[in-house]
């Protein structure tokens, strides 16, 4: 394994991870270089002090779960830990709609051309949901009762006329198969070990799904595909950061450095000069993101190592019309706030698909609009933030010291604390809404700054106006049926930019190689045995939440792979 080993597996993502376990379970040799760490149950910080290095930065000295990247027209967020974006993601499995794997559709600068169809996927769909254990939210199941938002996001879907459903999630509600849902029980163990070897929960919810699991309740990638690969002897290496990779032989030449624990200090490190090393490998499998995966394959077409690369590279990027909003103040129909208690349950319930047909009749290219929980901190940060603390410290310290001069005998305080404090209406009562959807893949990726050593993305708001404008029409739609105050997006009105947690594109699928990087098996164009595995190979938005789309992917992949499929456009 020091040398050589059948399968290089780049990022532990949804398609590192699938791909590994596929593999592995058939006894190929494989090995997963993460370059994040693992999060054991207990292990995500939680304290300002965690929290404040827990960014992945290494030359900073920081290699903590959430990378931040600001592009032109956007900001995104992606992860870096063993199980990548399963770590932090909402734990939505939909599967991508039949009619949104469009064939050819003029959009913007580019065409977004799907090479797969939904049937092509519908088996492996099957296979991901099964090892994730997908199971909806238990609307007003006994225990669930206080996750009132999902009940409000279906009633506004009614009153819109727009479908609404509870989605599958990845998060474990019953303690065993067949079992009632129950909040906070121990998790039956699985068929196979866990590679943390720590006891796991069901869902205790408490909004915490986008910063880390400490009760284990989340089915992601390292309690599921990572544990059970690792069972059938894969090689997980955390901290391993691939820098470069070349063809050599049949195979392929794989350079990463390591991340030393005692680095991640919150010091400045020169991390240029880590010794990198070096395995070899038969078959290399990009799975680092998309972010990441683009900007390995531009930095080795840049160096001369990967000639030939399709002119595609870089481009149709997306951010999956990802959409921030925060309904603010909702009020039920006898007029008092309307107990949302967004922070109660899991990160998401509910899913409102959006119109088909904008009032103009002009078909719309389709999206989601889904409600978004939040950890029990951030109450505290709303209510903090509001207009008229400092009113009520204000007067709260002028009744004090108006008590003492005038000789009141009442020495109690909890009264003034209660008023200063507040009513706690405006966090109960807001939300915020994420919507998501068909936006135009027309933004390209390349490499800039000091020696072209940096990604660059440029992509605006610009040519997918039309989509994102939707997009807040229905979400003012949901606030005005709940009875909101107002609907904020300060990113979108004021900046002009949005926030992505779903990077896609980048090296996408096509049919032949000047259509995309790599075919409908995710291996690329004239490069045998080089695939990729996960977001980069998406042609266009995938529309609804991406994770499960990109594991299926990845399984049908690695599939290919185990039948011979794959490998027959390639040349030496």
């Amino acid at each position: 394994m020091d040398d050589y080993v059948e399968n290089v597996v780049v990022g532990s993502g949804f398609g590192g991870a699938v791909a590994a376990y596929r593999l592995a379970s058939e006894g190929h040799g494989t090995l997963v270089l993460e370059r994040g760490k693992s999060y054991a149950p207990g292990m995500f910080p939680r304290t300002p002090r965690g929290m404040a290095t827990n960014f992945w930065d290494p030359s900073e000295g920081r290699q903590g779960l959430f990378d931040v990247w600001s592009f032109r027209g956007f900001d995104a967020v992606v992860a870096a830990g063993l199980g990548g974006g399963s770590l932090i993601y909402s734990n939505v499995l939909i599967r991508k709609p039949e009619a949104w794997f469009v064939t050819e559709e003029p959009f913007g600068r580019e065409s977004e051309t799907w090479p797969v169809t939904r049937s092509d996927l519908e088996t492996h769909y099957d296979a991901v949901e099964a090892m994730l254990d997908a199971q909806p939210f238990p609307v007003g199941r006994p225990g669930f009762e206080n996750v009132t938002r999902a009940e409000a996001m279906r009633e506004a879907a009614q009153g819109l006329d727009l479908k609404c459903g509870f989605p599958k999630l990845a998060v474990s509600f019953r303690s065993a198969a067949g079992a009632d849902p129950a909040v906070g029980r121990p998790l039956s163990e699985q068929d196979y070990r866990n590679l943390h070897g720590k006891p796991r929960s069901t869902c205790t919810l408490c909004g915490e799904c986008n910063i880390g699991c400490n009760e284990g309740s989340k089915n992601t990638l390292d309690h599921t595909y990572l544990s059970a690969a690792a069972g059938f002897g894969a090689v997980l290496r955390e901290r391993c950061e691939v820098r470069s990779f070349r063809h050599r032989g049949e195979g392929y030449e794989v350079d990463y450095v390591e991340h030393l624990p005692e680095d991640d200090d919150g010091r400045r490190h020169d991390t240029a000069r880590l010794k990198p090393r070096t395995i070899r490998c038969r078959r290399l499998i990009l799975a680092a993101g998309s972010l990441g995966t683009s900007y390995l394959l531009l930095r080795m077409r840049q160096s001369g190592d990967l000639p030939g690369m399709s002119p595609a590279l870089g481009k149709r990027y997306s951010g999956n019309g990802d959409y921030f909003a925060i309904m603010l103040r909702t009020r039920g129909p006898d007029g008092r706030p309307r107990d949302l208690h967004a922070s109660t349950g899991p990160a998401i319930t509910t899913a409102i698909s959006g119109p088909e047909q904008g009032r103009d009749g002009e078909r719309l290219r389709g999206f989601l609009v889904e409600d978004a929980g939040y950890p029990a901190a951030f109450d505290w940060l709303f209510e903090l933030s509001r207009p008229g603390l400092y009113w009520r410290l204000a007067t709260a310290a002028f009744d004090r010291v108006w008590g003492r001069l005038t000789g009141d005998p009442n020495t109690r305080l909890g009264g003034s604390i209660g008023r200063i404090l507040g009513d706690g209406n405006g966090a109960e009562s807001s939300m915020p809404l994420l919507g998501m959807g068909r936006d135009v893949p027309d933004g390209v990726m390349t490499l800039g700054g000091r020696d072209r050593a940096y990604l660059s993305v440029d992509w605006t708001t610009k040519t997918s106006r039309k989509y994102f404008s939707a997009v807040r029409s229905t979400m003012e739609g949901v606030a005005n049926q709940l009875g909101a105050e107002k609907l904020k997006d300060t990113f979108w009105s004021f900046l002009d930019r949005t926030i992505t947690v779903h990077p896609l594109g980048g090296a996408p699928m096509g049919a032949n190689p000047m259509a995309g990087v790599c075919d409908g098996f995710g291996e690329v164009f004239g490069h045998p045995g080089l695939f990729v595995a996960d977001g980069a190979a998406m042609p266009g938005p995938v529309g609804v939440n991406p994770s499960l789309t990109i594991a299926a992917f990845s399984d049908r992949m690695a599939s290919a792979i185990l039948d011979g499929r794959a490998g027959r456009h390639g040349t030496k």
